[in-house]
């Protein structure tokens, strides 16, 4: 049962809609205090009167029922008691009925949701500054998709610019086939930076006139491109795969080529093109921004042009409710720039266009980014947290089965978890040690907590599991949190950030060790007892993998 929904439509307050009587609603600080607390603060200037008194009518008028068991006023708020057998027999047989897929709704059906998301380019590894976007993401993509959208997953690559013709004249020089398909990725990257260290004049007309030739369509070039393409893809795959990233589409810059000029005529024909400079431009002087460039001097396109054509794609291919941009904040500037023209050209799915964007990350030594040529490829330190979980987890338990696939999800869970924790625009500094502390607020301690609990359930050694009693304290806590998780997942969508869930599986690990530690679970006083909290353990567990799952996170049988 939606227990805020359900208040809400009980709390008669003039003026004031269900549905903000149900946004306000909140769980007080201390549990002691009640289970659901409606604070009347933000009524007093409707009402003209004093939050007390509006909390002392509220109380005084709401009605008797089997499921509040109590609505008290203290000092301008309402607390609310629910039956605690029934609300506990309504959160576990949710969780029965939906098991892996709790928390799913039918508040997308119907709808669309793009999610622009990673886009690697072509011919470049992946360094640690794509982690963030990339799991992002895909987190997203699998949340909203259990709130029951239709999301599409793309894969913005990008394959147009001058850099190819740079790597082709590299790879001509210098190249080797052979070499090349041994050293995948980071040989064609190691042509790329030789290139860049020891071009001339003739070199760069020379990449010039190969980037030409890639645009015009050439045989021999669109060949060399191709392969480079090839053995990126098989590159990031692997890395998507250890990941759990999927997408639905990889069209990249250069499949909107020939998509833009529709988009330019209509630039011109609203009159929103002017020339600054030789360049064709959307002037945002106005809008507090600078003008938007959509053609170049020479007449080339920029990404934004491409970025203005793929914005019309997708929404003439999928109809979007939302399209969202999953970009650093560095971007910013570019994409009001992007979402104010298309406002301009009167499309009124321009409100629907969202940059999510995020913070940089980096390791404890300041390590970052290329330019500074402190590399840090993405799929090193992956691997690093890899072994060091195997090292963690061989100290831990020497007889452990399976555990290169346990060290597998343990490691790649940690940094995705490491990504996802906190608040998606805030600078993440990663730290192996953090990431993987068994007693921290990481994925490690959610993935124990899970072994736990099948532990649990492997020792009742298949001994009845069902049934209800009034739950205690630590119990009934513990299914207040597990009631929380479809909330949970609704505010993850809402405010696109993958942290509240995240944070909501800690809180609810946190919340059955407590239950763990002060209940007899599998030694419990009666055979009735036992049931009931052993279901109680099953719950704990469909949840925090249902909740790991959302953020692409996995759980080992044993630990």
């Amino acid at each position: 049962m939606d227990y805020k929904s359900y208040l809400a439509e009980r709390v008669q307050i003039d003026g004031v809609t269900k549905e903000e009587i149900a946004e306000t609603i909140a769980l007080p600080p201390d549990p002691a205090l009640g289970d659901y607390s409606l604070p009347c603060f933000k009524f007093a200037k409707i009402l003209r009167t004093s939050p007390v008194r509006i909390a002392e009518a509220v109380a005084a008028s709401y009605p008797a029922d089997g499921v509040i068991s109590e609505a008290k006023a203290v000092n301008g708020y309402v607390n609310f008691r629910v039956d605690r057998k029934g609300y506990a027999e309504g959160v576990l047989s949710r969780i029965e009925k939906e098991g892996p897929l709790y928390g799913s709704s039918k508040e997308g059906e119907g709808k669309t949701v793009c999610i622009d998301y990673s886009s690697v380019n072509i011919a470049k590894p992946f360094h640690i500054g794509h982690l963030s976007t990339t799991v992002l993401g895909g987190s997203l993509y699998r949340i909203f998709r259990r709130l029951g959208y239709h999301t599409v997953g793309i894969n913005h690559l990008g394959d147009y610019g001058t850099q190819f013709g740079k790597l082709i004249c590299a790879y001509r020089r210098w190249g080797d086939r052979a070499e090349v398909e041994k050293g995948g990725i980071h040989a064609i990257n190691a042509l790329y930076v030789r290139f860049n260290e020891e071009a001339d004049e003739a070199m760069e007309n020379e990449a010039r006139e190969y980037s030409r030739l890639i645009e015009s369509g050439d045989r021999e070039a669109n060949e060399l491109f191709d392969r480079f393409k090839d053995i990126t893809l098989r590159y990031v795959k692997g890395i998507y795969e250890r990941l759990h990233i999927t997408f639905d589409s990889y069209a990249g810059e250069s499949f909107y080529l020939d998509k833009m000029q529709p988009v330019i005529d209509e630039l011109k024909e609203k009159g929103l093109l002017e020339e600054s400079r030789g360049a064709q431009v959307v002037d945002l002087e106005k809008y507090g921004m600078p003008p938007f460039i959509v053609l170049r001097s020479d007449g080339a396109s920029l990404y934004g042009t491409r970025d203005l054509a793929a914005a019309f794609y997708r929404k003439q291919t999928y109809d979007f409710d939302k399209c969202l941009y999953v970009v650093a904040y560095q971007q910013n500037l570019h994409f009001k720039q992007l979402f104010k023209v298309i406002e301009l050209m009167g499309k009124d799915w321009a409100k629907d266009l969202v940059h999510v964007a995020y913070g940089m990350v980096s390791l404890e030594d300041g390590a970052m980014a290329t330019r500074k040529g402190r590399v840090v490829w993405l799929e090193d330190v992956i691997s690093r947290c890899v072994n060091k979980a195997k090292e963690i987890l061989a100290e831990k338990n020497p007889d452990l089965a399976n555990k290169d696939e346990v060290a597998e999800t343990v490691g790649v869970g940690a940094v995705v978890f490491g990504a996802l924790y906190n608040s998606k625009i805030k600078d993440i500094v990663f730290s192996y040690d953090k990431a993987l502390n068994f007693d921290g607020e990481t994925s490690v301690y959610v993935q124990y907590t899970c072994a736990r609990a099948k532990s649990v359930l492997a020792k009742a050694d298949g001994a009845k599991e069902g049934g209800m009693l009034p739950p205690g304290d630590a119990e009934f806590e513990l299914i207040k949190a597990l009631g929380a998780f479809p909330e949970a997942v609704v505010q993850a969508a809402k405010t696109y950030e993958p942290s509240v869930v995240a944070r909501y599986a800690v809180d609810t690990a946190q919340k059955f060790n407590k239950f763990y530690i002060d209940c007899k679970i599998v030694q419990a006083e009666s055979e009735e007892l036992r049931a009931f909290r052993l279901r109680l353990t099953r719950a704990t567990l469909t949840t925090l993998a249902a909740a790991l799952s959302l953020l692409g996170i996995g759980v080992p049988e044993k630990m």
